[in-house]
């Protein structure tokens, strides 16, 4: 991208009309909450609606279809996936553009690994297309992860209102969460 010039509104961060900024910034939060949510329940195809059309998923291809090859291999892996998003830092660049960090607590029960903990950062580029704040890239960085003694999810049900210990319905319940399940397990 060239230096901006002066009177460029598109290029230049600081021409940026400041409540433009502020909405920028909170359509871009609301983009990490979503894919969270996507990869709870398993909604590949929110997840691919989530980035830009030619986003890049390596072997996978690009685009929305390679997307969402890329979210089914890597979630096939693993059970329920609880995303906690925290700590976004956005950084608008110009009016199409913007860079930031997202922290992440995850819960997950690995199919191999047993239930875990992880603590991960996501460094995502963002871009606006057709008006819409997306995805242009995401990088996944590990900062730790901790496999856990006994999983939550080998609990009895919880019945809640009746216990408040125990397995509750989520996601089992969730209509995309069992229609992935379906797929994979072949039902």
């Amino acid at each position: 991208m060239s230096a901006p010039h002066a009177g460029d509104r598109e290029n230049d961060p600081a021409a940026l009309d400041p409540v433009e900024v502020l909405v920028a910034r909170d359509e871009i939060r609301r983009l990490a909450h979503l894919y969270a949510d996507a990869v709870d329940r398993r909604d590949l195809d929110l997840l691919a609606d989530l980035y830009a059309p030619d986003a890049d998923f390596g072997a996978h291809g690009r685009g929305p279809d390679a997307c969402r090859r890329f979210f089914d291999e890597a979630l096939a892996g693993i059970g329920v996936a609880v995303l906690l998003v925290a700590n976004h830092l956005v950084d608008v660049d110009d009016a199409e553009h913007a860079h930031g960090q997202v922290w992440t607590l995850a819960h997950v029960d690995d199919h191999r690994e047993g239930f875990i903990e992880q603590l991960i950062r996501y460094d995502d580029r963002y871009v606006r297309v057709g008006g819409r704040w997306l995805f242009r890239s995401r990088r996944h960085r590990l900062w730790y992860g901790v496999p856990r003694p006994e999983s939550p999810f080998d609990q009895s049900p919880a019945n809640w209102p009746e216990r408040q210990v125990g397995v509750g319905t989520l996601p089992y319940g969730d209509p995309a969460w069992q229609a992935y399940w379906r797929r994979h397990r072949g039902s």
